[in-house]
């Protein structure tokens, strides 16, 4: 196990603490709120994805065994990401003309597909909201006396029954619960709904049968149902993205605080990730206009270019994203692979990981998660010439564990991927450069110059003197 004492922010304490696990008999436990399959996971929800996985491969190579669990969401989870509108799954389902099953089906495999993409390893379990309504029931039926009230639209939570309620979010001003349904009867403005029952004479594609009427379960319910059944209560690390922290996790608290009869959160380490940012805005898929994984792949942009870009921030600052700044990552990982490749050239034998650089990249991740002090780092170990290219390998292979980049295997070729835009195929550009190396020859410049202008005209950069000869420009 590394040594160095690890220290991650509490949002629930809004400091940094020492980290151990609650019993380590049990190990880690983790539990992560996961997408809402309505629709492709965009780029700012991807970033929460990224942060816990790196989380996860931290406490692992610090040698504590985990337990990772994520949920998907597949009903309750409102078109607000508060508390408010129609549900998001019966609104795509109506709108694609589509079974919500299917919507389901279709976009949790889009998902999964991105995940892999970005070398984010699979938890312990996925967690399918669906699969879990008669827990969900149970847990309701044993909150609803003492924490609950009922309205025609369904089953209510009454936030007043428990102690310090919206401690996690800091605030309990107006602005947060201007952004909560307000429906008509609520007993105080951030209740929110336990069951929300189908309007009369309306059939929802997803609804079951409660003491409360037919309906379907809140949004927050579920989570709190299946950390506490795959995790227990307390579990070490709750993890989600920094708008969770507002409205979703403090209604976790409480719906949790409910079913114990006590005052604990559920979680020790309640673990929020900021914002990815562009010049307009957050992201929102709400909004209509967002930019997925894949939308970057169909550029000339191989994923881990992406999950470099949001290694180079630290996970609790916001992180602008920018062509200008994802072809910058794409360049850095270009390098990377480049001087691993040539190490792998010169290296002789096994080498062994010098434990000063080992230390070194402990200190940085120890401290919060630090991967932007950690990449530097990197960067230093694969230029220290003192050490054998074998020795820098070992080190790499330990690093790499962290940060999940696959240097080791990486090639430049793989990192060579064919926009949706390209008019040529690979055939066709080798063809071009042989007849323009065949110019060159004869000394025929000007119409090696023609194929090349040619070339980059369609998105080639020719690069001559490079072994791999021929790149894809990014369509950014």
């Amino acid at each position: 196990m590394q040594s160095a004492p690890l220290t991650l922010y509490n949002s629930l304490t809004r400091s940094l603490e020492p980290f151990a696990p609650l019993d380590p008999a049990k190990g880690v436990r983790i539990y992560s709120c996961g997408p809402t399959v309505y629709n492709y996971a965009h780029l700012g929800n991807l970033r929460a994805y990224v942060f816990t996985d790196t989380l996860s491969r931290v406490l692992t190579w610090k040698g504590y065994a985990l337990t990772h669990v994520i949920n998907i969401t597949d009903v309750g989870h409102l078109t607000s990401d508060a508390d408010a509108g129609d549900d998001k799954m019966e609104a795509a389902a109506k709108a694609q003309a589509k079974s919500i099953w299917d919507i389901a089906a279709h976009y949790t495999q889009a998902f999964k597909q991105n995940i892999a993409d970005l070398n984010i390893r699979q938890p312990s379990r996925w967690s399918v909201a669906t699969d879990h309504i008669e827990e969900m029931l149970d847990f309701a039926k044993k909150i609803a006396p003492g924490h609950c009230y009922e309205l025609d639209s369904g089953l209510y939570f009454d936030t007043s029954t428990v102690a310090d309620y919206g401690r996690l979010a800091g605030t309990q001003d107006d602005v947060r619960e201007g952004r909560i349904d307000p429906v008509a009867g609520k007993r105080h403005p951030q209740d929110f709904a336990i069951w929300r029952k189908s309007p009369p004479g309306e059939q929802r594609q997803m609804e079951w049968d409660s003491p409360w009427g037919k309906g379907a379960p809140g949004w927050h319910l579920e989570c709190s149902v299946m950390s506490l059944k795959y995790l227990g209560a307390p579990f070490d690390i709750h993890t989600g993205g920094i708008d969770h922290r507002e409205i979703h996790h403090p209604n976790e608290i409480a719906q949790n605080q409910a079913f114990c009869g006590c005052n604990d959160s559920g979680a020790h380490f309640w673990m929020h990730n900021n914002f990815l940012v562009d010049r307009q805005g957050k992201m929102s898929k709400s909004k209509g206009g967002f930019t997925t994984l894949q939308s970057l792949i169909d550029a000339g942009v191989h994923p881990l270019a992406y999950r470099l870009l949001c290694l180079q921030a630290q996970y609790r600052s916001e992180l602008e994203f920018s062509a200008e700044n994802l072809a910058a990552a794409l360049t850095r990982l270009k390098r990377l692979v480049m001087t691993v490749t040539a190490l792998k050239a010169k290296a002789e034998g096994e080498g062994t990981a010098p434990q000063p650089w080992l230390a070194r990249l402990d200190e940085a991740v120890s401290d919060d998660l630090n991967t932007p002090k950690a990449l530097p780092i990197l960067d230093e170990l694969l230029a220290e010439k003192k050490l054998p290219p074998a020795d820098r390998l070992a080190a790499l292979a330990e690093f790499d564990k962290v940060l999940g980049l696959n240097l080791l295997s990486l090639t430049r070729e793989e990192l060579r991927v064919r926009p949706a835009s390209a008019t040529l195929t690979p055939d066709e550009i080798h063809d071009r450069l042989v007849e323009r190396q065949q110019a060159r020859v004869v000394k025929d410049f000007q119409r090696s110059d023609t194929i090349r202008d040619e070339l980059a005209a369609a998105g080639v950069e020719v690069m001559d003197g490079d072994p791999l000869g021929w790149d894809w420009k990014p369509a950014l």
